[in-house]
């Protein structure tokens, strides 16, 4: 029997995993690098070990460092969760070597399906080479072997693009995951992401636990995850069940993994990877089979047999993942401090609480919220539902999208959305919202509630007070000046003939538009000009302006400014200051929470500054390059800025 389990991990699985272990009455182990050191799963565990240093390298995959403090904290089994080291071999023996339990299949089923060009073979599925590739074979996806989370993948629809996409690739795979190979698979734009859960034990039996829809992505990472998976012929699900039981016996598989597969238009399955491990996504899976997949994995790791055949399942369950990122500016992720985080109704999968920091060194996940009803629809209107009466303050989040994508025809109707979802609506569905306006009237009265000044109310009308508030969608600012005056009735707008003010307070002011009362909560945040504005039909992230504004410093035109925080990943080949480059070349590459952004050039020019190189840490608007445009007259033209530096 597991008596003290450490969790190999950090975040939202950590967490689940715990909550588990204290239904089982099993103690737990937290491990954490220096900036995790208050983190939740840190908070939640019975005991903790520190491992020195920031980076995932340095601390969560590093797993000699994971052992020795499993066994200095007495613990007897490790649970890996999902990512870091989850799927690493070594690690498994590493752990076994050590006489502890290993929950998770045998360190051989990891290796025959760690790489996704050997997993291929063994499926009877072979791997486009990428470097022989043609015209004919186009459009392909260029995959790292290695790994997943979308690292390493790159759609190529132009030959002539295939050698920098390769090398990009492969860079950021060898990055990653430590190994740069890569391979190539057709490119099915329309294709929908499919696979299927599997939970084996050490006495012959695999259970197929149903299939989960994974379509709705962005940068090949998975966003919104459904089961089972709608709209698919039987005929087609015994086929999947019947290649998912198949691998998971022929590497004699053991506990939770997923075989993951892409359904073409035609209904063609293509076998895609098996994941030896849990998913994030396996909520659902247990919502609609009543399990959970936690509690089975430490039984089957302690030698207990599964039942012969598994549970039934029951409706309908659908998964949405609350990133801290902005879609708007290209899922840009975001950090800061979260204030609040509540998502009525639903089940809450999250490693934070209010006051807890989101740092650059990790995946940009803050939530999973779950429903399940007895239909696909029912749990969809519930989700959908509950993400937009939930209260989420601190840095942008996606929960916007995930409303709008959640209620998207496309996706309401079954099995009709793929993967290409977001390229086809993201700019609809990122769009400033509606009702920004009167979000900033109630924030202006709750404002002058909180604060109401001298003379309190006046018995004619006078000067209206003003106050200012902006919204930013993509990085485009939207102000509201709204002005009011308070009398003995109430309060006027002079510029909202279509608002009356019901009541005022500091903290809920309810408005009569157009005849509808509506209420407004609104929290502003000490210490910052960040209010938040809650509603029953959404909610707004607004920007207190000051009234004097002070002098804007100026800055350089062809400037590039960090757009986030994060670390230079490395340069474009050839980058020095005298170089001439492109509009749109990509120059640099940041790397935070995990994934790369392209940071490109503003304009076509000379580089007459470079202040980036690799492995430099950079704040949010760090001056990384100057790029001098060209001028109508002639060659590019020095800044006053430029000159005096």
């Amino acid at each position: 029997m597991i008596e003290t389990l450490l969790v190999a991990n950090r975040g939202e699985i950590a967490c689940r995993v715990f909550r588990t272990c204290r239904d089982l009455g099993v103690a737990t182990v937290a491990v954490h690098s220096d900036p995790d050191a208050h983190a939740l799963h840190v908070r939640e565990a019975d005991a903790a070990v520190r491992l020195p240093g920031a980076a995932p390298a340095d601390t969560y995959l590093r797993g000699d460092l994971v052992v020795a403090a499993a066994l200095a904290a007495g613990a007897d089994a490790v649970h890996p969760g999902y990512g870091f080291l989850s799927e690493n071999a070594g690690f498994a023996r590493r752990v076994e070597e050590a006489g502890l339990t290993w929950v998770g299949p045998p360190p051989e089923a990891i290796e025959a399906m760690a790489s996704k060009t050997r997993a291929k073979r063994l499926m009877g599925a072979e791997p486009l080479d990428p470097d022989a590739l043609t015209a004919a074979d186009l459009p392909v996806l260029i995959k790292a072997a290695a790994g997943g989370g979308g690292r390493g993948m790159r759609v190529v629809r132009d030959l002539g693009a295939l050698r920098g996409e390769l090398a990009a690739a492969r860079a950021e795979a060898l990055s990653a995951f430590g190994d740069g190979e890569v391979f190539a698979e057709p490119y099915l734009a329309r294709g929908r992401h499919v696979e299927v859960q599997v939970l084996a034990d050490a006495h012959g039996t695999v259970w197929p636990l149903g299939t989960r829809d994974c379509s709705l992505q962005r940068r090949h990472q998975k966003v919104v995850e459904e089961a089972p998976a709608p709209g698919l012929p039987p005929a087609l699900v015994d086929e999947l069940y019947g290649t998912a039981v198949r691998a998971a016996r022929a590497i004699g598989y053991r506990g939770a993994g997923t075989v993951e597969f892409l359904v073409a238009e035609d209904g063609t399955a293509h076998f895609l990877e098996m994941n030896t491990r849990l998913q994030v996504e396996h909520p659902v899976t247990e919502a609609v089979y009543g399990v959970d997949l936690v509690a089975l994995q430490l039984r089957v790791a302690e030698g207990a047999a599964l039942p012969p055949e598994p549970p039934a399942p029951r409706g309908h369950a659908v998964e949405a993942r609350l990133y801290a990122e902005d879609p708007a500016r290209g899922f840009a992720p975001q950090t800061g401090t979260l204030h609040a985080l509540e998502v009525p109704g639903v089940r809450l999968d999250t490693g934070y609480a209010a006051g807890d920091g989101i740092g650059v060194h990790y995946d940009a996940l803050l939530a999973k919220a779950v429903a399940h009803a007895p239909t696909r629809a029912e749990a969809v209107r519930l989700l959908a539902r509950a993400l937009e009466r939930a209260r989420v303050h601190g840095p942008v989040t996606n929960r916007d999208l995930l409303v709008r994508s959640l209620r998207h025809p496309e996706f309401t109707e079954p099995g009709r959305a793929d993967t290409g979802f977001y390229e086809r609506h993201l700019a609809a569905l990122t769009a400033p919202p509606p009702g920004g306006r009167h979000a900033a009237v109630a924030a202006a009265l709750a404002e002058a509630a909180a604060r109401p000044g001298p003379g309190a109310w006046r018995n004619l009308p006078s000067q209206p007070r003003s106050r200012t508030y902006g919204e930013e969608h993509g990085g485009t600012p939207v102000d509201h000046e709204v002005r009011y005056v308070r009398t003995r009735d109430g309060h006027l707008l002079p510029d909202d003939p279509d608002v009356r003010v019901v009541s005022a307070g500091a903290r809920e002011v309810r408005l009569d538009v157009a005849g509808v009362v509506r209420p407004y909560r609104v929290t502003a945040r000490p210490g910052t000009d960040t209010v938040h504005v809650d509603t029953p039909a959404g909610a707004y992230r607004l920007t207190r302006r000051p009234r004097f504004t002070d002098p804007v410093e100026r800055t350089a035109p062809g400037s590039l400014l960090a757009p986030m925080p994060g670390t230079v990943v490395r340069l474009a080949p050839g980058l020095a200051v005298g170089a001439r480059v492109e509009a749109g070349d990509t120059l640099l590459w940041l790397e935070a929470m995990k994934m790369e952004h392209h940071v490109t050039a503003p304009a076509s020019g000379v580089l007459t500054a470079l202040h980036a190189e690799p492995g430099r840490q950079v704040p949010v608007g760090a001056l990384l390059a100057v790029v001098a445009p060209e001028s109508p007259e002639g060659p590019p033209v020095q800044s006053a800025q430029e000159e005096q530096a």
